[in-house]
């Protein structure tokens, strides 16, 4: 069945998993350095680098983006009064920057799931005032996807901007839609059961991180690449369990976030367990190294310069410096 319910877990899970991600002894100089950037946040999920190099948080917990100095870790409230999460995640999902204004990705507040919000993507006007720019909800349910599903208004996991427009993955329906800023939105590319879920760009390529489906088994974690007007994947690399996440770093180097072991036999709606999370880097043969592991539950991956920054579940942010010094791992 074409799902996405790793994004559909409990609130009653989300309590539970606050607890540190990494706790280790200080690693050689040349190893990546993990650090706690940020703790206490409601929920957190999508990201991304915005105005003066800051780090843009979506908190669906409570409707909310932050803005996050990379340096301190300050935080403060960018935007107030989205459409809060209402089955433990969805919501305010993740953000983008377009010409320095913000786009925030709302999902699973609809009638599907009790709720009576817009699925879509709402323009940030001002701190706390918003307009629907795109009615995806709307669209998913006039245009139904070919695989199974059970939510009509779709699971919509990242938002990333591409020449002026957006493009949204919807892990539920396996797909990645184009959206333009006066709201036309249209299939880019349609998959299997294979849980598309983070994005980057480069050039005219589009990368893009599959979860795979429930077990989410190694294998089946894979980044892939594909160009808007072919709609035709290739694959990149493959190995890492249940990714949610792709990114660039330095030069042409290229990294997934893994979300981590999931246990066969559990609910399609739980997330990896915690603490087995980890940061990969691509290698040239397709294949994975591990450049961090312990990382409890992340959700979405930036990188600035030589350092990763990763938002967790359970609202924290890690930062992880020198990702491009081997050996990897600790």
């Amino acid at each position: 069945m074409a799902i996405n319910r790793t994004l559909l877990w409990s609130a009653t899970g989300l309590i539970l998993m606050i607890t540190p991600s990494i706790v280790s002894a200080s690693p050689p100089s040349d190893d990546p350095v993990v650090t706690t950037l940020v703790t206490g946040l409601a929920s957190g999920s999508g990201s991304t680098v915005g105005p003066g190099g800051a780090l843009y948080v979506t908190e669906g917990a409570t409707g909310t983006v932050l803005r996050v100095d990379p340096d301190s870790g300050d935080v403060v409230t960018y935007a107030a009064g989205l459409p809060r999460s209402i089955v433990g995640i969805g919501g305010a999902m993740d953000i983008a920057f377009v010409d320095g204004t913000a786009y925030v990705l709302v999902t699973l507040v609809g009638s599907d799931v009790g709720g009576s919000d817009v699925v879509g993507i709402y323009r940030v006007d001002s701190a706390d005032s918003f307009t629907v720019i795109a009615d995806i909800g709307a669209y998913a349910i006039a245009h139904p996807p070919s695989t199974a599903f059970f939510i009509p208004t779709g699971v919509q996991y990242a938002l990333e901007t591409w020449r002026g427009d957006l493009l949204v993955t919807d892990g539920h329906h396996n797909r990645v839609l184009r959206v333009t800023l006066d709201g036309q939105i249209s299939e880019v590319i349609a998959f299997a059961n294979i849980v598309p879920t983070g994005m980057a760009i480069r050039g005219n390529t589009v990368y893009m991180s599959e979860a795979g489906p429930a077990p989410h088994l190694p294998q089946n974690g894979k980044i892939v690449s594909f160009h808007t007007k072919e709609a035709i994947a290739a694959p990149v690399a493959s190995g890492a369990p249940l990714l949610v996440d792709v990114e660039f770093g330095r030069g042409r180097s290229l990294y997934g976030l893994s979300q981590g072991y999931f246990v066969p036999g559990h609910d399609e709606g739980s997330p990896a367990e915690p603490n087995t999370g980890s940061l990969v880097k691509v290698n040239p043969d397709g294949t994975f190294s591990v450049v961090a592991d312990g990382l409890n539950q992340p959700t979405s991956l930036e990188i600035i310069g030589d350092t990763a920054y990763i938002v967790t579940l359970s609202g924290e942010i890690w930062e992880i410096d020198h990702i491009g010094q081997p050996p990897y791992g600790r």
